[in-house]
This record gives C-alpha cells, structure tokens and sequence, in this order.
C-alpha cells in the first residue's frame, strides 16, 4: 500500500493545495514557479463556480482558485487527460476570471488585477511546447517585448520532467519530483532541508486521513484508475486500428503492385491494350506510362 496520497486524484490533488492547512505548500509552490517575479505572503481560496465555468468532464479536471494578498486571481488545475481543445479551454477558463472582476458604473476604470492560470497536464500537448514548462503572455508581436501582465498561463507538463531526486536543483524541481512519485514513495525526501516537505508528508500520509476523507479518497483513486483503464484501452484499440489499416494499406499497394506487373509482362507479349485494360481493371494511361 502507497504511504502517500496519490495527488493526481481529486481528494489528493486539493488535500496537497486547496485548504487552509497546506496554504504553505501551495505558496512556496507559487512563490518558486514565480521566482525572481513576485513573492506572494498569503491566498484566500474562493469559490470556483462563481466563473461560471461548465466542463463535461470535471471529474478529470482538478482546480483550486484563490486569491493573492494583492488581488491577483491564480487558477491551479490538474488536468490528466489529454484534450485536443485544452488550449482554447483555458483561455475561456482565464478570461471568465477576468471578466468576473467588472464593476458597474461610470466609476470603474478597468482596474483588472492579473489573472494567472497554472496547468499541471499529465500528457504531453505537443501543439503548446515539447518541453516541461512552456510560459504564455500577451505579447507585443514587432518588438518581442510584453503587452501586459495581466493574463499568464504556465503549462506544466509533467511527462516531459524526468530529473531524479539527485538531479534537482531548487525547491521548485523537488516539488515536482514529489508530486509526480508521490504514490511510491515511502519517505518524503528533502524533509530535513525544507519544512514544505515536512508539511507535505504530514498532509499527504495515507494512514492521516480521517475515516471519512479515507472512504472518500479510495472512490477517488478508483475513479482514477478506472480513468487510466478507459485510457489505456483507447490507446490500445487506436493502435489496433491502425495497424489493421495499415495492413489494409499494404494488401492494397501489393494488389496494385501486381497487377502493373501482370500488364507489363502482358504488353510486352504483345496483348492488346484494351484487352489488358478490361481483364486487369486498369486505364489506358496507366498501361501507357508502364
């Protein structure tokens, strides 16, 4: 039995960053992915259906949105299962924050606060960047130089990270390595150095959860499982398609293949064109062009 919760579960992924408890992971989690940018001191979490967002499949999508100490909104989401549309989805998601911060009357002078929105993807979106994290502004498109501060997203893409324990050099990487072999590790590394791993394993050890949140975080990881299962399947079952197409294909290219040299050996032996045409299923031209 894993000692660590599984953080690509629902129950696991908001136990690890969305309550009042892990509010220092989540933190020094945001303050190192923002190094040299910001220092963000404290969040308030708010309520994420105010945005008015509607996903059919939300039970694959895992968010936590909260609120800096100066305003800025920040959308934390894991999301584990590969959409073509992802991209055009989280601009939506992005700008209904925005959107959400309008005032009525003449008073109001667009005084948006910026909205950042961080997606750990547990695939690899090839269209966004083949690398582990890909950061997206507005952009002055002439000078390469920013637009605006206002709208962030940051892609997260878990595959591409493959750095050992040993081979991470700042908090930020170590969290990451955390989050992703959390389910198999038995004891939470970096513990001694840093007191976010102390909190980390307080919060994510299996044998702390009450019987409640246990009953709830086994549905949890069975849904998950299952999610994988359906997955795999889906992969599988293309993959088998493919291959039978191929092989279609390929009996196809070899039939053809035969026939032009059944013609050739035919015209050579001085058979009428038409003839060959009509017994072989092939054109006057393309005997012509053999």
């Amino acid at each position: 039995m894993s000692k660590f919760i599984n953080p690509f579960t629902d129950i696991g992924f908001k136990r690890i960053f969305g309550q009042e408890i892990s509010k220092p992971v989540l933190i020094t989690f945001l303050n190192a992915l923002l190094a040299n940018e910001r220092k963000i001191i404290d969040v308030k979490f708010l309520d994420k259906e105010k945005i008015g967002v509607s996903d059919g499949d939300r039970s694959l999508i895992y968010d936590i949105y909260c609120e800096t100490e100066t305003g800025e909104h920040i959308i934390v989401e894991m999301q584990n299962k590969y959409q073509p549309y992802f991209k055009k989805r989280s601009i939506y998601y992005l700008s209904r924050s925005i959107v959400e911060q309008g005032e009525r009357g003449n008073q109001w002078n667009y005084d948006i606060k910026a909205v950042y929105l961080v997606a750990f993807l547990n695939f690899k979106l090839s269209d966004i960047s083949e690398e582990f994290r890909a950061d997206v502004a507005l952009m002055d498109m002439k000078h390469r130089t920013l637009f605006s501060d206002k709208v962030r997203l940051i892609y997260l893409q878990l595959p591409y990270f493959t750095k050992e324990a040993d081979e991470c050099e700042n908090v930020f990487e170590r969290i990451i390595y955390v989050l992703k072999h959390m389910d198999a590790l038995q004891r939470m590394p970096w513990i001694l150095q840093d007191q976010v791993f102390k909190k980390l394993s307080e919060i994510a050890e299996v044998g702390s959860l009450s019987k409640e949140d246990r009953e709830k975080y086994d549905e949890s990881l069975r849904h998950y499982r299952d999610t994988l299962v359906v997955m795999e399947g889906q992969y599988l079952e293309g993959e088998k398609k493919g291959r039978a197409e191929g092989r279609a294909e390929g009996r196809a290219e070899g039939r053809a293949e035969e026939r032009l040299l059944n013609a050739r050996k035919l015209k050579e032996n001085g058979v009428p064109i038409d003839i060959i045409a009509k017994s072989l299923s092939l054109t006057e031209k393309e005997l012509a062009d053999l």
